[in-house]
């Protein structure tokens, strides 16, 4: 498990210095936190006030979520805890839901009550066992109005995807399911739902208590709040860590103790490379605040090849297609197996002039979801990235970082789909 970095008690919210990082009971979160507040639909304007953004990577106001479901619901609505964080490169939920459930719980119940929701399902990766257990037992601890079950879901990339995951908790396969309607609309079984990142959740629950100015101002005007960032890689203090919104990528990296990398990958597998060259940036501004991206940072070492770890996320994402479009099922292993081609040293410059093609002709299709889209901004993002690293390959062959290990965290996935 990536192991969160301690702060002050000023600095940190969701991760206080004096966390020993087992889950918390009851006992402990109400002498931390305080009871839940009675929460209303009046609670929705002050989530929308604070500025709030989903954290599971959309970046989607939560107060038009929460208002959304609110008008739809009627009392029957349901509150689904997206926990499944099937990236590789990301550990802050799996962090948050072991040792902060009754956190995440609060939120969930505070957005039962305020957009009129029966049931609460929490739904967490399969291989996240520590992070099951303990909501599981958070769950047993708590005597609530609302029904809240915790769900063990297939270890997929595509199976955190909202409509994927209302699927699955209706009892079908973890795979998206194409739009209109949205889970707002009609979710778990039929029934309007709201769907949140644990993270998310955990924030609202916060923000109940001490407002949304108090979240507003842990950030900026322009980028309010807080939030988790994993930072793994070639970094001295890899961990997850507690940072304002408005904190740049260099900031974070700085916290982190990276001096060396040569580039780094920012939002994870569906991410994009940027160069450490003269500072990490994004779009070409150092000063990008971090609120922009999924809260996943990876430093890429300076003795590693970006083309050969991209070649491996490509592959990976190929094997995770949910094989229900043709751009995906057909375009990514196509993409992949280019890329192998090209880190290996193998590829000529037509099969790369290729690769750019395709890459060019898989996105903006209307699927079930944007898988395809996705992979493509990785790719290209390193094909730019590591521009000098592709004229050595097509010259000369595979560079000596190709045979590097992978500094790739181990992905832990499952072949089916229920």
């Amino acid at each position: 498990m990536i192991e969160p970095v301690a702060f002050t008690q000023a600095e940190a919210n969701l991760i206080p210095d004096d966390a020993s990082w087992e889950p918390e009971d009851f006992a402990h979160h109400l002498a931390r936190y305080g009871p839940v507040p009675t929460a209303s639909p009046a609670l929705i304007p002050e989530i929308q006030a604070s500025g709030l953004k989903g954290r599971g990577g959309a970046g989607f106001p939560a107060g038009l979520k929460w208002r959304a479901v609110a008008d739809r619901a009627g009392g029957r609505g349901v509150v689904l805890v997206n926990g499944v964080e099937a990236d590789p490169t990301s550990g802050k939920d799996r962090l948050l839901m072991t040792a902060r459930p009754h956190l995440v719980l609060d939120g969930a119940l505070m957005a039962a009550r305020s957009v009129g929701a029966a049931e609460i399902v929490v739904g967490v990766n399969r291989t996240a066992v520590e992070a099951h257990r303990a909501m599981a037992a958070a769950v047993s601890e708590r005597r609530e109005p609302v029904r809240i079950e915790v769900v063990g879901v297939p270890s997929r990339y595509v199976a955190g995807e909202e409509t994927a995951l209302a699927q699955f908790v209706s009892g079908g396969p973890a795979r998206p399911t194409l739009t209109p309607p949205r889970p707002f609309q009609r979710g778990v079984r039929g029934r309007p739902t709201l769907v949140h990142n644990s993270e998310t959740l955990a924030w609202a629950a916060l923000i109940g208590r001490r407002g949304g100015a108090w979240y507003r101002a842990l950030g900026s005007e322009q980028h309010p709040g807080a939030m988790l960032v994993t930072v793994a890689g070639a970094c001295a203090r890899p961990g997850v860590y507690e940072l304002p919104c408005s904190a740049s990528v260099g900031e974070a990296l700085a916290r982190a103790g990276v001096t060396q990398a040569q580039a780094v990958l920012i939002g994870g597998y569906f991410g994009t490379w940027v160069p450490m060259e003269p500072s990490p940036s994004m779009g070409g501004d150092a000063t990008e605040p971090l609120g922009s991206n999924a809260g996943v940072i990876l430093a890429l070492p300076a003795a590693s090849c970006g083309l050969a770890e991209t070649a491996r996320i490509m592959s990976f994402l190929a094997g995770e297609s949910a094989r229900q479009c043709g751009p995906c099922f057909n375009g990514l292993p196509a993409l992949s197996s280019v890329m192998a081609r090209v880190a290996v040293g193998r590829a000529g410059s037509a099969e790369v002039d290729r690769l750019r093609r395709w890459a060019g002709q898989l996105t903006g299709h209307r699927g079930a979801c944007h898988h395809p889209d996705g992979a493509v901004t990785l790719l290209e993002s390193a094909l730019r990235t590591f521009e000098a690293d592709l004229t050595f390959h097509l010259r000369r062959g595979a560079c000596q970082g190709s045979r590097q290990p992978s500094v790739l965290p181990a992905a832990a996935t499952e072949d089916g789909w229920r």
